[in-house]
């Protein structure tokens, strides 16, 4: 049998995928219907319990009534226009979801209830009372020592709007004005009743809330707009005062802007008029000085503005005339010839006259670039002057600016109140009611509850899942083992064995048949075992459990024969010393064991004795000692083992269950593997953990499981199929050999 034994690599891969393909969105579908079929009856106690007891409350329970009033509801604003008509925004749909909410919030509400109990007289109506299945209250139910009728009427008050609220119902359909106000009692006439008097109501206060909010409204806006006027003077006196200090003229803005005032400012005015005269002193300044530039370091007669004067232009026509002259002279004279020495002397004038006028007009050049750079700097001194008045005035503007804002501000405010108080005052008497009555509640001849179906449908679901959890955590609580997946999942051990339930006293016989299922149970075990570690079967096995007649004696004699089978030598050791059963199965029972050899009272063959199977020894736990952990936690032990395994193929040690005792533990942590036995049966994962970690603490190698008195029937899905076929088929070859 290798059902047990974890697959790796590919193989391994198929079994995820197989059971992947067994579950439908991660839920186990088989395992869910096994748990189903084990607690069918349980399932079933529970549903018709639950069935019988909703019939029995249906019957019990007293009828009620619910009547139904309708009412229609447009949406329209409470905000009165020229014309006396309401503004209608019917057309916001978003606006109206929330206006039909607000409606249907104060139909709920407390003075709405308070209005009817006072309207019908509820309070003191005994009727309504009994209706609503409530006592009426009375003076003995106040606390205090001299409780008074105006607190025994407060109270009565309360009640009533409780019961009013807590039985009222409002249905707003979707996509619909009409209101359901419905109301429910044991009384249809008292349901009748308080339905229409909820709608009638609504009527009435929604007609006085409007007259209240208009009446409200009038007088706010005239609280409002008496503080706004008197802001409006002050702001405005504040206005003056400021600009008079400020020396800012206010004037009234022309054309479009004729509604509103700005400043009049002459240093700004005068700014622009002085820069502008800056500027262009400036530019005459640039060309004077270009002009002066260009003649300054010139000759006279190189000066365009002297060639062009007129008498220069004289001079130079005499000058070429008597050059001309000169010339013809001292062509014909000396130098000292008076002839000559006259026209030398009037060249000589004409060229100082030359000179001087040609100085006189560069000097008037040089004097216009001078003149024209004193107004350059004149103008700009007068333009940073008025840039610095400028300034201060524009800071002392931003204050204006501000009060400007504030008392425009509070003209603005102070109209609109006005507009709006006028148009109140004009329409104050004008009054619609935008709710409108479409179905009186007529009095039910049929009670909506209780509902025999209903409960019963309701009981059913209850019971289902009642029964539903019921099963859930059974079978949370339930340690039994129903397939290797729960011995793998609960304890994190691979399962080596599984082996089936036979009937009470047939275990040996069974164990001793090599077809019966036992057997083939027990040879796939030892198959397993032998691929349990890395070198094949465990020199040392101890075979161990967590209590008594688990089966760990079955198995580790089973093991033992199967091995001896196999042909090779094997020891199987009683060291259950407190309750040894090897002993049994010998033909002579009184025999001494591995208690004398501890103690040193006979040799290692001597208690080694034959089994009546080829290659199979036993040595018995006799005699019984006093102290047996005493005796096994002693330094002989390791010795019998060494010797043991020097002597035999396998040892198999058959030791004393884990709970409570510290024999196995001794054992165990000499040994190559522990075999660790659970009873299907009666399988508990806290003393099975228990046990385990005991072993752990003292290094034991514990290889895997074996299940026993596992009972194929019940295990869950696949398992229950795979068990029956299994077990059965040992039977079928020995019929069929038979």
């Amino acid at each position: 049998m290798t059902d047990g034994v974890m697959m790796n690599g590919d193989e391994g891969s198929y079994v995820g995928s197989f059971e992947e393909r067994d579950q439908l969105l991660g839920i186990d579908l088989k395992q869910i219907l096994s748990a189903v079929r084990r607690n069918v009856k349980w399932i079933a106690l529970i549903v018709i319990g639950v069935l019988i007891a909703g019939f029995l409350v249906t019957l019990l329970m007293v009828p009620r009534y619910i009547a139904t009033a309708q009412v229609l509801v447009e949406q329209t604003t409470d905000t009165i226009i020229e014309g006396s008509e309401l503004q209608d925004t019917a057309n916001q749909q978003f606006d109206a979801e929330r206006f039909l909410e607000t409606q249907v919030d104060i139909i709920r509400s407390r003075s709405l209830a308070e209005r009817v109990a006072q309207s019908a007289k509820l309070v003191d109506r005994q009727a309504f009372y009994d209706a609503m299945g409530e006592a009426m209250p009375q003076m003995e139910d106040l606390d205090g020592a001299n409780p008074t009728k105006s607190e025994l009427a407060d109270l009565r008050l309360d009640t009533v709007v409780e019961l009013l609220q807590e039985h009222l119902s409002v249905v707003l359909p979707v996509d619909s004005r009409v209101i359901k106000i419905q109301f429910e009692s044991t009384d249809a006439a008292t349901s009748a009743q308080i339905a229409n008097l909820y709608a009638e109501n609504y009527l009435e206060s929604n007609l006085k809330r409007k007259f209240e909010s208009s009446a409200y409204a009038r007088q706010f806006l005239a609280n409002q707009l008496a503080e706004a006027r008197s802001k409006v003077e002050a702001s405005e006196r504040e206005l003056n005062q400021y600009s008079r200090a400020a020396g800012l003229i206010r004037i009234s803005g022309q054309g479009q802007n004729a509604d509103r005032e700005t400043t009049l400012s002459v240093t700004n005015n005068s700014l622009v008029q002085v820069n502008s005269a800056a500027a262009a002193a400036t530019a005459d300044r640039l060309a004077a000085e270009d002009r002066w530039n260009t003649i300054a370091k010139e000759p006279v007669l190189s000066i365009p503005q002297v060639i062009e004067n007129a008498a220069i232009q004289d001079i130079l026509k005499q000058k070429a005339t008597l050059e001309a002259q000169l010339a013809d002279e001292q062509s014909r004279h000396l130098d000292d010839y008076p002839s000559v020495k006259v026209l030398k002397a009037q060249i000589s004038e004409l060229n100082k006259r030359i000179n001087t006028i040609g100085g006189g007009i560069k000097r008037s050049i040089y004097l216009e670039f001078s003149s024209s750079r004193a107004r350059e700097d004149s103008l700009k001194t007068q333009v940073e002057k008025l840039r610095d008045d400028a300034m201060g005035e524009q800071e002392r503007g931003v204050g204006y600016a501000v009060l400007k804002r504030v008392a425009e501000t509070d003209r603005a405010l102070y109209d609109t109140l006005l507009e709006r108080y006028n148009q109140l005052n004009a329409t104050a008497g004008s009054t619609s009611n935008n709710v409108t009555l479409v179905d009186r509640a007529d009095v039910p001849r049929e009670p909506s509850s209780p509902s025999l179906i209903l409960n019963l449908f309701v009981a059913l679901v209850l019971g289902l899942g009642g029964a539903g959890l019921f099963v859930l955590l059974r079978e949370h609580f339930d340690d039994t083992v129903r397939s290797p997946e729960d011995v793998e999942a609960k304890l994190g051990l691979p399962l080596l064995g599984l082996i089936p339930a036979v009937p009470e006293g047939e275990a040996a016989a069974a164990a001793d048949d090599v077809k019966s299922s036992l057997s083939e149970a027990y040879h796939s075990l030892v198959a397993n075992l032998r691929f349990s570690t890395s070198n094949g079967f465990p020199r040392v096995l101890v075979v161990t459990s967590t209590n008594e007649s688990e089966g760990k004696t079955t198995s580790a004699h089973s093991v033992a024969v199967d091995l001896a089978r196999l042909g090779k030598s094997v020891l199987l050791i009683d060291a259950d010393l407190r309750r040894p059963t090897l002993h049994r199965r010998m033909a002579e029972k009184n025999v001494p064991g591995l208690t004398e050899l501890l103690v040193g009272d006979a040799s290692f063959d001597a208690v080694l004795h034959p089994s009546g199977f080829d290659h199979l020894t036993y040595m018995t736990g006799l005699p019984i000692p006093p102290e047996p952990s005493l005796l096994l936690g002693g330094d002989r032990l390791p010795r019998v083992i060494e010797e043991a395994t020097a002597r035999f193929d396998v040892v198999v040690v058959d030791s004393a269950p884990m709970l409570g005792l510290s024999d196995t533990a001794s054992i165990a942590s000499l040994t190559d593997g522990v075999l660790f036995v659970i009873d299907a049966s009666r399988f508990h994962r806290g003393a099975v953990k228990s046990a385990l970690r005991r072993l752990s603490m003292v290094n034991a190698k514990i290889i895997g499981a074996v299940v026993t008195k596992f009972d194929a029937r019940s295990a869950n899905g696949d398992y229950a199929y795979y068990g029956y076929n299994y077990y059965s088929y040992g039977s079928d070859r020995s019929s069929a050999d038979a």
